[in-house]
């Protein structure tokens, strides 16, 4: 695998110096996993730029052009949260691209790689251990996510939606949201052994209604109270908060900054470790 060191390559008599090989695995692990995963992930790069490219003008225009001009006629020059409706809704539907993406490539790659092509099981058996695999999956699909948040960016800029370098920041924020999201659905799918149906629950129940009741496209304290509290434990709804504020400059108290953050980094650790602890009862039976 390239980037491995073996101390020059070959030792003195013609034979790999294994031990060094050991350490360089133990050291680079994670990069070894997320290279092979990106590698892989060839085999349909042409329908992700596609997909990546396309999605953008589609949603922009059909939601934020279309349904747009409906909502700013409606509400005159207030539009909503004080700037029109494309620009209030360009974060939030970028922020709902890279938890699609993130979750889709946490769904069925977790599980194949487990099940129906078991490279995690050949990974495990060299100096490569279940924290390097899980770490670098996920480096891995945060490479296709940001390849689609940097698609969504250029095309708001194309667009002439809010402020440009408030737009660049979309892509750590995307990237924080999609970390959290893609350990959050490691951690349940690496608890599954076969596959009844129950991994498209995730997109048909869990990403889904996070999408509609996230204040992805309406203001969060709009909903009922009863279903607001879906909004403050979504992911996609912390993240759609610290977009808005970075693109156009929506009202944020430094408290509510904290706590947008904080929610992100500390689900991305729990489920993190939720990975790590069930990838190794599995991997080292």
């Amino acid at each position: 695998m390239s980037g491995t060191v073996v101390d020059g390559g070959l030792a003195a008599a013609g034979r790999v110096d294994h031990a060094a090989v050991a350490r360089s695995s133990r050291a680079w692990g994670w990069w070894f996993v997320a290279e092979h995963r990106i590698r892989a992930m060839r085999s349909y790069v042409a329908s992700a730029v596609i997909i990546g490219l396309g999605s953008p003008f589609l949603f922009l225009i059909g939601l934020g052009v279309g349904l747009g001009l409906l909502v700013d006629a409606n509400q005159g020059s207030q539009g909503v949260d004080g700037v029109p409706y494309l620009v209030f809704l360009a974060p939030a539907l970028a922020m709902a691209g890279a938890m699609q993406t993130s979750s889709q490539e946490n769904t069925y790659g977790v599980f194949g790689g487990f099940k129906w092509f078991p490279m995690f099981f050949a990974m495990n058996g060299t100096p490569i251990g279940p924290a390097h695999i899980v770490l670098g999956f996920q480096v891995a699909v945060l490479v296709r996510v940001l390849v689609s948040l940097v698609a969504f960016v250029l095309v708001m800029m194309l667009f002439g939606i809010g402020d440009p370098l408030g737009a660049l920041l979309l892509l750590p924020i995307g990237l924080l949201m999609a970390t959290a999201v893609g350990f959050a659905v490691m951690s349940w799918v690496s608890t599954q052994t076969e596959d009844r149906g129950q991994l498209s629950f995730i997109e048909r129940f869990v990403v889904v209604p996070l999408t509609l009741f996230s204040g992805t496209y309406f203001p969060l304290e709009t909903l009922p109270a009863f279903l607001q509290w879906i909004g403050w434990i979504s992911p996609l709804w912390h993240a759609a908060e610290l977009g808005r504020a970075a693109l156009y400059g929506a009202p944020l108290p430094a408290v509510m900054l904290l706590v947008h953050v904080g929610y992100l980094v500390l689900l991305a650790a729990v489920t993190c470790a939720l990975s790590i602890r069930t990838f190794r009862k599995r991997l080292d039976k």
